[in-house]
């Protein structure tokens, strides 16, 4: 199972987030999750905490550029396999740190992605 955080996590059944939270746990996918409110998304918790997750495959955005300020050390700790901005998310100067510790990413849509069986 490969291990996906879910960053700008949302309870909300309306927002993107929730819903790539719900499709990649369909998928087989490990679900972190974390977000500004607690709660939990089908039995998945939402922490408002930074914690450690071992082998991470992806961070999959869901925070305007302003917002993934206070994260950027925090996602470079974690060490993904990469980076998924999803739209709206899109942040030059995240991607430059990404580069600068060669932690790949790309410009796309979770949801997509998982439809089309690309992630």
């Amino acid at each position: 199972m490969k291990n996906v955080l879910v960053l700008g996590a949302s309870q909300n059944a309306d927002r993107y987030s929730n819903m790539a939270m719900l499709k990649l746990k369909s998928k087989g996918f490990s679900v972190f999750s974390l977000g500004k409110r607690k709660g939990s998304v089908a039995s998945m918790e939402i922490q408002t905490e930074q914690f450690s997750i071992e082998n991470l495959y992806a961070i999959s955005l869901y925070l305007n550029a302003a917002n993934q300020v206070d994260y950027y050390q925090y996602m470079v700790q974690l060490k993904p396999e990469k980076v998924i901005f999803n739209p709206g998310t899109e942040n030059g100067a995240l991607e430059a740190i990404l580069d600068k510790h060669k932690i790949p990413f790309e410009r796309a849509c979770t949801l997509v992605l998982l439809s089309l069986d690309q992630l």
